[in-house]
Formats: C-alpha cells, structure tokens, sequence
C-alpha cells in the first residue's frame, strides 16, 4: 500500500481561526453588568397618619477578616405634623433595607409636643447632646419656619409653622437630631403646669397677663 501525497489542488478541512474576531477572554461584554444602585435623595412621603422624612444617609463600612463589607445607614424623622415627632436610624446593605429599618424605629418612639395654637411653641427652649447644640424660639403668627437641615426636617413633621430656631454646635446630624428633641422634651403647656399646680387655665394665663411672678411657668414668645 503506498502513501498518497496531497497536492496543491486537494481539499483541506479548515480548521478554526483565533482571529479578532473570536470570542473575548473574560466572558463577554460589559453590558450585563449591573448598574450601581444611585443614593435617593431626601424625601417626604406620608403613610397613613404619619409622614416620614430621610434626613441623611451615608455609606458605612464594617472592617473583617476578609476585607470590608459595605452598607448604608438612614436617619429618617417621623411626624403627624399634630404634634408628634419621633426619629429612629437604621442600617443595612442596601439603601431601602436601612430606610425601611429607621422608619419602625423612628415609629415606636414618638414623643408628643405641646403646641399653642398648632402652630408655633409655647416658650423657647435649649437642647443639647454631645458637641450639638440647639436654640428654638417661640415666634408669632406670620414668621414661618426660620430652620435650616435637620432642625427643620424635625419641626416640619411636628407641624410647627411660626418659629426661629438656631443650632450653635455641631453640624452632625445625628446629633443636631437628638439636641431638637431634647429641646422639644422641655416643654410644657398652661394646662400642664395648672394640673400641677391645681389651679385652672385661665388663672394661670390671666396672671401671666398682669404680670405676675410665675416661678416656674414658661413665658410665652
């Protein structure tokens, strides 16, 4: 049996090129690749009674053995703009996870306000945590909200429409938070103050009108 040589005219079975044209090494194009999740901004949307307020959110990152792990924490107010306010944070790895979180928080810590007329403070009042700092004024009708950040996020949802408010502390605002609602702690109403006195309301208002001495009755802005 003797061995055929192919020449130049015979067939040839093509074998497949490595071109430009070939598949890329890595799995394919960037399309597929998932879009980063972009930061909402801050929002003001009402569920049932109480409407609830993102004040800030910031990314955080937790160190471990294998390297970061990466998430979010929300600072979110809560408020019936009636007269109860309350504020919660939360953390998690994805941006509505944390908001969700500090919206049950800021829930189950409402604190109720006094407010005369419904729409302004009954007296002034200071708060303070940490390194913040915070003044809040009384302020008649026709004033508006004069707030700036999250004072004005918290007074807002509390439904105060006449009042001056200043922070001289700290501009974190976790703390600016905590500072308004110690402020907001401190105050009392006529009604309060007669029920711990035993005396009635308008008493207690008719001898703030003549100028009497008080003790420890708030005056009014």
């Amino acid at each position: 049996m003797s061995d055929v040589t192919a020449g130049p005219g015979a067939e040839q079975t093509e074998q497949p090129r490595r071109g430009r044209g070939g598949p890329r090494r890595g799995g394919g194009g960037g399309g597929d690749r998932p879009r980063r999740q972009r930061e909402p901004q801050a929002e003001e949307r009402a569920e049932g009674e109480l409407i609830d307020k993102l004040v800030a959110i910031n990314r955080v990152a937790k160190v471990v053995k294998g390297g970061k792990n990466f998430g979010f924490a929300a600072l979110v107010v809560v408020g019936d703009k009636k007269g109860r306010v309350g504020f919660g944070h939360g953390k998690a790895r994805e941006v509505p996870e944390a908001i969700r979180k500090a919206t049950d928080e800021a829930k189950k810590t409402l604190l109720r306000v006094p407010l005369r007329e419904g729409r302004t403070l009954h007296h002034d009042g200071q708060g303070r945590w940490g390194a913040g700092k915070v003044m809040l004024r009384a302020a008649p009708a026709g004033t508006g909200l004069i707030a700036g950040g999250p004072m004005r996020a918290v007074l807002e949802v509390l439904g105060v429409s006449d009042v001056v408010a200043k922070s001289k502390g700290s501009s974190n605002p976790y703390n600016m938070v905590r500072a308004t609602f110690d402020a907001l702690k401190s105050q009392t109403s006529p009604r309060q103050v007669a029920n711990r006195r035993g005396l009635k309301v308008a008493e207690l208002v008719g001898r703030r009108k003549d100028g009497a001495s008080l003790g420890d009755v708030p005056a009014e802005g």
